[in-house]
């Protein structure tokens, strides 16, 4: 087996649940401050957005905090008036036109509420999405500008996690935890100043029972942590697991480890059953913890709020509002907790993003950026250098050139340097020292666009999207018609294959292009670049996977495609490019031999050593 990787959960699930039970781990920003405040940049062109967002939530919230109070004066006229009747006070009665009038200002305030909740909504979404979207944008134009070696160091699953998964988190936060946490914070201020404003004893006693909700809450939130940690741990394992036996299946099939991979599937969910239950179980007893806390509070409130009605200090009315607000009091403090911790993982994703976007770009274009007006295809490389790395040089002062409409093989052992020298030529990396030119001009004077325009690519792994095969080629040139890239697939000996499909040239290849073979794949990238119609080609060997008659088509087209263009070659089966007018051998990133490929059979020096070494068995 492979060694497996931990799959992370990424999004907003990553950091904390929906309430104050779940307290899973949290992912935090090395440097939060410069990251918030970077982040918070993003929302400067609609400050004046934000500004009418908070005072029309704090309306919104102010509606309904004093809503109790309200309807506590309602409450208060009924008990006055049985307790009237009750006492046989004559012409004792309840005064509903008072109590109608009651309702129907808490009706005005619950729908102002409302119409207002919907209004802060509308422009939060607005806002959040504007936002993000001028984020993506940026992080967009940024991969573009992007060297090739930054993809080559990075997993592209990486890139990917943080162009998707991390822009997501930010954009959920923005849309709703941001509008919750105003609104947690008004509503708490606001039922502490109502609380006040009935009985400041009560509300004292109130508060007193809020550190009660903080030690419960870090209690079991400790000894959860480490379960919902194991639980994050195990459900990684799992999916790299499943990710690996459903790729894998039929060597796993063919290699008869069935049992073995079952028997190690059951460990691993074995293992996140009990720690996630284990997760769950903790975490669950808080609330009915905090329930408990919460009806002694309201015991405690009921019971002095009764001596006080009793003593005249204030009405039932009151204590009937008074009991909302401490049932209020504790849902926006936890609240609020919890947006604390979306919110430190919202940073951290933010972090992320930026990291991305404070990478170092390609060097900038030529101001004065030069085009050949008649390319024709010369090549040299005048004392070339270049490591991947600072401190190591991979080739040293490579010197050689290429006349218009020669065919130049590359060939060399594994990391020779093949691939880096094509690399360097469409200036996917730059140079550490010397020149490239072609038809006499240095590649770093003309835009890196026209520059790779004018050369075409013909790679072993073959690279199809998902569309129609006739979109396909068409990819090699902008407004292509339907005859010039019939024209390019005959050119490639693919247009009998395509015909024979049910489609025809309208056929959809699915995501891997899974549907066609992988001769059928490779005709069809030559027709690509014959419709492209380049002036310099690179060939990476394209026949290494295909069978001996598939074999003969592609070099057939291939060297239909080469006819009159200068070509680069990289050959790993060196029978096919005995041919080549010019063969560069390359070893440790250097040019050790060039020349034909009889004369350097007859030098009999490392090429012919490579060269006799596919054709000798080996015992």
């Amino acid at each position: 087996m492979t060694e497996r990787r931990d799959y992370k959960t990424t999004g907003r699930g990553r950091g904390f649940g929906s309430g104050p039970h779940m307290s899973m781990p949290v992912e935090k920003a090395k440097n939060f401050k410069g990251t918030l405040k970077r982040l918070l940049l993003y929302f400067a062109p609609r400050k004046y957005q934000i500004i009418q967002v908070f005072f029309i939530a704090i309306l919104s919230t102010l509606f309904i905090i004093v809503s109790p109070k309200i309807l506590g004066k309602a409450i208060t006229k009924i008990f006055e008036g049985m307790m009237m009747k009750i006492n046989g006070v004559p012409g004792a009665t309840i005064d509903f036109n008072y109590i109608q009038h009651i309702l129907f200002i808490l009706s005005i305030l619950y729908v102002t509420s409302a119409v207002f909740n919907y209004i802060q909504q509308y422009i939060m979404v607005s806002i959040a999405q504007k936002t993000v979207y001028d984020m993506r944008e940026d992080v967009n134009s940024k991969l573009a500008r992007l060297p090739l070696k930054y993809f080559d160091s990075h997993p592209h699953g990486e890139i990917l996690s943080r162009v998707t998964n991390d822009i997501e988190n930010i954009s959920n936060t923005l849309q709703q935890s941001i509008m919750q946490l105003i609104t947690a914070l008004v509503t708490l201020v606001g039922v502490i100043i109502m609380m006040l404003s009935i009985s400041p004893l009560i509300t004292l006693i109130t508060i007193l029972t809020l550190p009660l909700y903080a030690v419960v809450t870090k209690y079991v939130a400790s000894r959860s942590q480490k379960y919902f940690a194991g639980q994050q741990k195990a459900l990684g394992q799992l999916n790299g697991h499943i990710e690996e036996m459903y790729t894998g299946h039929k060597i796993i099939k063919a290699f008869g480890h069935e049992d073995k991979a079952i028997e190690e599937f059951n460990a691993i969910n074995d293992e996140l059953h009990d720690v996630g239950w284990k997760a769950q179980y903790i975490s669950g007893i808080i609330m009915p913890l905090m329930q408990f806390i919460g009806n002694i509070g309201y015991v405690l409130v009921s019971v002095v709020g009764a001596i006080f009605v009793t003593n005249q200090a204030i009405t039932i009315g009151d204590v009937q509002a008074f009991i909302q607000y401490s049932r209020q009091l504790t849902q926006p403090i936890t609240q609020t907790a919890n947006i604390a911790n979306i919110i430190q993982s919202t940073v951290a994703s933010a972090e992320r993003v930026f990291e991305l976007l404070d990478e170092n770009e390609e060097v900038p274009e030529s101001v004065n950026a030069k085009i050949l007006e008649f390319p024709k295809g010369e090549v040299k490389f005048e004392n070339v250098k270049f490591g991947y790395k600072d401190n190591e040089t991979l080739i040293e002062n490579m010197t050689f050139g290429i006349k218009p409409g020669q065919t130049v093989a590359i060939v060399g052992p594994t990391g020779a340097g093949k691939t880096t020298l094509v690399n360097l030529l469409m200036r996917f990396y730059e140079l550490n020292g010397g020149q490239i030119l072609i038809d006499g001009v240095d590649i770093k004077e003309m835009k890196r666009g026209y520059l790779r325009s004018i050369f075409g690519m013909v790679l072993q792994d073959t690279w199809l999207f998902n569309g129609s095969i006739k979109d396909n080629i068409a990819y090699g040139r902008e407004n292509a018609s339907d005859e010039e890239i019939v024209a390019a697939a005959k050119a490639a000996h693919a247009d009998h294959f395509i015909r024979t499909l049910p489609d025809g040239y309208a056929t959809v290849l699915n995501e891997d292009a899974s549907n066609l073979s992988q001769g059928q794949r490779q005709l069809l990238t030559i027709a690509r670049a014959i419709l492209a119609d380049p002036i310099i080609l690179i060939l990476d060997e394209a026949t290494s996977s295909v069978d001996t008659r598939t074999e003969v088509y592609i070099q057939k087209a291939m060297n239909n495609l080469m006819k009159g263009k200068t070509s680069f070659v990289i050959a790993h089966r060196l029978s096919t490019i005995r041919g080549a007018d010019l063969i560069l051998v390359m070893n440790d990133g250097n040019i050790v031999e060039n020349g034909t490929h009889q004369g350097l059979l007859e030098k009999n020096g490392f090429y012919a050593e490579l060269y006799n070494s596919q054709f000798t068995a080996v015992n």
